[in-house]
């Protein structure tokens, strides 16, 4: 399992999704260019110490994430999306991407994609902070592959958590 942003645009956002990534131990995929500098305070606030932990593969480009991405199916979070995260089949392998907060993805990379899947929600709202989204969807994923008991225990040296 692994989490991709494409191209993040608010510092603040990246970094509590570096910190998610740290704190599970799955590893982060982020593709340039950024909205912001890389090093951005507000980037490491909101990453804490927990950033200097995560695993993260900074790409170039769209091209060169797609020529060197890990194995697994690419998977979108959109709310475009006609699945819901309740009614899909999560993959031990998968690479669960989010797009910028203030465009989404380009159609190329909606075209790119294996499955696009969507966090349900009531009516009328827009979307969810995309941090947010990637702690819920990852969080479900891991679930369904029996990836979050093995992290516990992993993370926790054994011990359960409270």
């Amino acid at each position: 399992m692994r989490l991709a942003l494409y191209q993040p645009d608010i510092p603040q956002n990246a970094g509590t999704i570096m910190r998610l990534a740290a704190c599970f131990g799955i590893p982060l995929d982020v593709v340039e260019p950024c909205g912001f500098i890389f090093s951005d305070t507000k980037l490491r606030r909101a990453g804490m110490d927990y950033a200097e932990r995560a695993v993260i593969d900074r790409h170039s480009s769209w091209e060169v994430f797609q020529a060197s991405r890990a194995p697994g199916r690419l998977l979108l979070m959109t709310t475009k999306a006609a699945v819901s995260i309740a009614d899909f089949e999560f993959q031990p392998d998968d690479i669960l991407m989010l797009g910028a907060e203030s465009s989404g993805v380009p159609e190329v990379v909606h075209q790119a994609v294996d499955a696009r899947v969507r966090v349900p929600m009531r009516q009328g709202m827009r979307s969810l902070n995309v941090a947010v989204c990637a702690g819920i969807v990852l969080w479900e994923a891991m679930r369904q592959t029996g990836q979050q008991t093995e992290r516990q225990t992993e993370l926790s040296g054994g011990d359960d958590l409270d």
